[in-house]
């Protein structure tokens, strides 16, 4: 088993990759460990809730920095990974990132139009682990407010939608190949809820790879392979029946069968920084 890793690129590769592909007509990699693999282009106006984290100082602006995904749940409040957050990523504390955004109604990074919104707060899920990626989970508060348009319902303990066998479909601007092809305009990845039990075999925890929790992660993906998240999807969102179920947390490789993909279980950790909210 390949070592599972965080779906978001550090500040260093992704600047790398921008350089080598500058003189390309072609969109520089995103600044995340995940990706959508096949997937196809989905409108922001349909999925307004689907937000861009966004820093030019750290990550260069030809895809508008962004590095990794997020999810709009309250006007002022975006849910994304905290390891996205964290200096193996972002390469200095977050408290140093001045010029950190998102960027929500854009759909083509390339692109202008919708709005580019300043992070005011980060907090950190108290019992997140970076040893574990256990809980990990971010809530951003936004400067000024998005439209109320914009928000998610997120999943409740007991919620049907975390229910294996359920159609979801999680969202990003990561690489859609798993071979460094990063898109630029937002995709979509039809996947299934999955048993507790498949993701517990694929990562059992051992020297080379991480455990499973079910308390706090949820698993999906798709048991023909071919369907995931990818580099560059850290912290976008998996939703199912039309709620907030997961946010994109690790796995190994992009959309193999037997290695699924690690989302945090929203309705077990959003609780607990729900008073924040």
């Amino acid at each position: 088993m390949r070592r599972p890793i965080t779906r978001a690129l550090t500040g260093a590769l992704a600047l790398a990759s921008a350089a080598a592909l500058a003189p390309l007509a072609s969109p520089a990699p995103a600044a995340a460990d995940s990706v959508i693999i096949g997937g196809a282009p989905v409108r922001s106006a349909d999925t307004p809730w689907v937000v861009a984290l966004s820093s030019r100082d750290r990550f260069g602006g030809i895809r508008a920095g962004q590095f990794c995904g997020g999810v709009v749940v309250a006007p002022t409040k975006v849910l994304t990974a905290a390891h996205c957050l964290g200096r193996e990523v972002l390469g200095t504390a977050v408290s140093e990132v001045r010029d950190l955004r998102v960027i929500a109604g854009r759909e083509d990074l390339r692109a202008p139009g919708g709005q580019e919104v300043p992070v005011q707060h980060v907090l950190i899920a108290p019992a997140y682990d970076p040893r574990t990626s256990s809980s990990d989970l971010a809530v951003l508060t936004l400067a000024s407010a998005l439209p109320v348009g914009h928000v998610i319902k997120t999943a409740a303990r007991g919620d049907a939608a975390n229910t294996p066998g359920t159609a979801a479909a999680v969202y990003g601007w990561g690489d859609t190949t798993g071979a460094g092809t990063y898109a630029s305009a937002l995709r979509a990845a039809p996947v299934q809820v999955q048993p507790d039990t498949v993701c517990a075999r694929a990562y059992p925890g051992t020297a080379l790879g991480g455990r499973y929790t079910p308390a706090t992660m949820l698993c999906a993906g798709d048991a023909k392979g071919g369907h995931d998240a990818c580099q560059g999807d850290s912290g976008g969102p998996l939703v199912a029946q039309g709620r907030l179920i997961g946010i994109v947390s690790w796995g190994s490789g992009c959309g193999r069968a037997d290695s699924p993909g690690v989302y945090t279980r929203v309705s077990e950790v959003l609780p607990t920084v729900a008073d924040k909210l």
